[in-house]
């Protein structure tokens, strides 16, 4: 008797394994079906009853997880990667797929360590720079970006992180090559081209930086005042003193009262000998503050260059008078402005 319920139960089982099979295979060919079509959302119900039959069921699984994605519901297609994973650790559509979500969702640590596991999944080497540039380890950020740049030259994304990277390691003229390496690719942004322009900037290529920055406000950056700012000081320097002056002056109708603003524009403009300019904007300084030892200072530089000597010299004498501190320059060879 005991033997007999052995081979009913046995029979049971079976008949219940293959019926659960059946109806596993049954419902993800529906879900494959309703994927072909463009019908993410009826695809993964069906995909639901198939895993209802079979939770471990690797196609389903994975197929599920890209109708989600199709879907932009990516929770759910990160519940079932986390799962397959877990399942089947070692298929690699859904380590690459996972390593995606948790870049996407700045878990860049879960990246890193999914990524280093599938050296030969699709992207891996780009996640694993990006993540290490946002985690601030700019050398392995750098190794891993050269290694993802050598797959795929286009991308411009990386390409603009790599330049991040030798910025933020202040490796500034390795930087610029890669600037410009982003910036001639066709996903190039406008903040892009202001970055490289800030960049050519502070390495006094002015002329470069000029062009650089122009190059973003014609691909739609914001002029905001600092833009118009730094691009007419970029202009000033490169020799374009209508240009400069002009944007410059724009941010001084609505900041009347900058004198930073204006003390730069007559620096600059002494360092490239327009004396009569600065002197201009040296005066603006002075009606502001009729004790600007500073403006009046670089006034009476400007009569000396300008042939003046002795009335020159009387005005940076009465400026040492206003302010003290103003005798050192006079111990300079060469003086260039305030």
């Amino acid at each position: 008797m005991k033997n007999l319920l052995l081979v009913i139960s046995l029979c049971l089982c079976n008949f219940v394994f293959a019926q659960n099979t059946d109806s596993t295979e049954f419902y993800f060919q529906k879900g494959m079906a309703e994927k072909t079509s463009g019908r993410f959302l009826v695809a993964s119900q069906q995909f639901d009853k198939a895993l209802n039959f079979n939770p471990k069921h690797q196609p389903s699984l994975l197929q599920n997880a890209y109708a989600c994605l199709e879907m932009k519901r990516t929770d759910q297609a990160k519940a079932l990667l986390i799962k397959l994973y877990e399942f089947y650790p070692h298929l690699q559509e859904a380590k690459q797929e996972l390593m995606q979500i948790y870049f996407n969702y700045r878990q860049f640590s879960e990246a890193i360590a999914l990524a280093n596991t599938c050296n030969n999944c699709k992207g891996s080497a780009r996640i694993l720079g990006m993540s290490h540039y946002e985690k601030e380890d700019y050398p392995e950020a750098e190794k891993h970006l050269l290694t993802a740049l050598k797959q795929d030259p286009s991308d411009a994304v990386a390409t603009h992180t790599l330049a991040r990277v030798y910025v933020d390691m202040e490796f500034y003229k390795k930087a610029i090559p890669w600037y410009e390496k982003a910036v001639a690719l066709k996903d190039a942004k406008s903040s892009w081209m202001y970055e490289q322009g800030i960049l050519l900037y502070n390495q006094s290529q002015y002329k470069a930086a000029m062009q650089a920055m122009q190059n973003a406000a014609d691909h739609g950056y914001t002029q905001s005042h600092d833009f118009k700012e730094n691009l007419g000081f970029a202009s000033l320097y490169s020799g374009e003193y209508e240009k400069g002056e002009s944007l410059l002056m724009t941010v001084l109708e609505k900041k009347p009262g900058n004198k930073d603003l204006i003390r730069g524009l007559a620096e600059v403009l002494f360092q490239q000998k327009q004396f009569d300019k600065s002197l201009q904007y040296c005066q603006k300084l002075l009606e502001l503050d009729g004790n600007d030892g500073k403006a009046l200072y670089q006034a009476g530089l400007c009569f000396q260059r300008k042939g003046e000597k002795d009335r020159g010299q009387q005005m940076c004498d009465k400026a040492i008078i206003i302010d003290p501190s103003l005798a050192s320059l006079r111990t300079k060879k060469e003086i260039t402005g305030l």
